[in-house]
């Protein structure tokens, strides 16, 4: 079933926030080492993460800036930086203020924009963003440039604050000064900053994970600091201590894993293709590399192999599922398939734990891909499901219309109304029968 191209952008877009917490799960959920058979299992969840996710709160609709803040951070919890700094830069334009151009500078610092995070961060000192906001930021480009004497000078001379210290534990980190490392690491901890102290329990863990196992080798240390650091969102950081991992030990499965996943989320898909192939090869049961490879594969536009990885990945239990369906709907759609598109959503959307948007979703596309007597059918099983859901009914409508059934689209709006009265888009659609 071939998709016309002016109904592939907004079914794609429909998709675009459908799994938002992967980006860099896979080796919380993991075993950290199979070399040294132990098994560390840690899911982050959002309240772990306050560096990306704004607090959960209602959405000022009218708020065009908090709105653009909302989506640039779905996009960064996936590791989609390029998508998350388009975001953030309309909050800015919108409005934003320090909040929108700090996390601006947070996604410029991930995709290398070197140029556009110096501007950024002379605009947060024009608009008055604090000194240690701006020491961190000006500090970690010149860790990322290898300025490490620049670093360390401007942090020693900076006034005490978290930001100072865990400027300078990063530094001891790639430095390989760990004893420092962990003092500076332990001085954030009992700081004031939430997010500084969240960043620098995920570095101080990979110390007390090595700690585990005093007979393990040195390597197996900077591989566990090059995963944290990649969690804590410093790719650039963590791949020349994984270069300097692999050169000693060329089959090290996790490196080149951690190594694949900081190549894709900066940007470099041909390297993470290298590297996540290696892995692939050393272990190609392993569903995270499988999950990774599907990923780098649609970052080359390769939407067959990425289909065929993210299926080997769901094959082999790559968790949660949702996630790996969600991707081969929009590479079936960039591909063309709208079969296999409408097989993947209509499985998203029986999930026991599936929500009403993606049962929408699945109709809504069925209609755009011409099979509006498939989504009418799943409609009107949808609305047992979720009886006091107004989109529900309303999804029922949409679908009646679209197979000429009026009278029961009248019906399923003027329900839908009755359980939400603000519902305007239904109201709208009742109109216009």
């Amino acid at each position: 079933m071939k998709i016309p191209a002016r109904i592939l952008a907004p079914i794609l877009a429909a998709l675009s926030v459908t799994a938002v917490l992967i980006g860099l799960l896979w080796w919380q959920l993991t075993e950290s080492s199979e070399r040294l058979k132990a098994e560390f299992k840690r899911v982050i969840s959002a309240e772990e993460n306050p560096a990306i996710l704004i607090a959960d709160v209602p959405v000022d609709t009218t708020d065009r800036s908090l709105i653009h803040l909302r989506q640039g951070d779905l996009a960064a919890l996936q590791g989609e930086w390029a998508e998350a700094q388009q975001e953030y830069q309309l909050s800015v334009d919108a409005g934003g203020g320090l909040p929108s151009l700090r996390k601006l500078a947070q996604a410029q610092l991930q995709r290398r924009d070197t140029e556009g995070v110096t501007e950024t961060i002379r605009r947060l000192k024009r608009e008055g963003a604090r000194s240690e906001d701006l020491l961190l930021l000006e500090s970690i480009v010149d860790l990322r440039s290898g300025e490490l004497v620049a670093a360390q000078q401007l942090l020693t001379s900076a006034e005490d604050s978290p930001q100072k210290h865990y400027g300078l534990a990063l530094l001891a980190i790639i430095q390989g000064e760990h004893e420092v490392a962990r003092a500076e690491l332990q001085t954030v901890l009992s700081g004031w900053d939430p997010i500084l102290r969240s960043y620098a329990r995920t570095l101080e863990s990979a110390y007390e994970e090595f700690a585990l196992f005093p007979e393990s080798s040195d390597i197996h240390l900077t591989t566990l600091l090059s995963r944290a650091l990649a969690q804590v969102q410093e790719c650039e950081l963590a791949i020349p201590l994984l270069v300097q991992v692999l050169a000693q030990q060329d089959d090290y499965r996790d490196a080149w894993i951690v190594q694949g996943y900081c190549e894709l989320t900066t940007e470099r898909p041909d390297a993470a293709l290298t590297s996540l192939e290696r892995a692939y090869s050393l272990d190609p049961e392993k569903p995270e590399i499988q999950y990774f490879l599907g990923r780098t594969h649609a970052a080359l536009d390769d939407h067959g192999n990425a289909i065929t990885f993210y299926r080997y990945a769901l094959t082999n239990g790559f968790q949660p599922a949702s996630e790996i369906r969600s991707r081969i709907v929009e590479e079936a759609l960039q591909a063309g398939d709208g079969t296999l598109a409408l097989t993947e959503l209509k499985e998203l959307a029986n999930e026991h734990d599936a929500n009403i948007g993606t049962a929408v979703q699945f109709v809504e596309t069925a209609i755009a891909l011409g099979e509006a007597e498939q989504g009418y059918t799943f409609a009107r099983e949808a609305t047992e499901r979720w009886k006091d859901e107004a989109r529900a009914f309303e999804m029922l409508g949409k679908a009646a219309a679209a197979t000429d059934r009026k009278d029961e689209a009248k019906e399923a709006f003027e329900k839908a109304l009755s359980l939400d009265p603000k519902l305007e888009s239904a109201r709208e659609q009742l109109e216009d029968l």
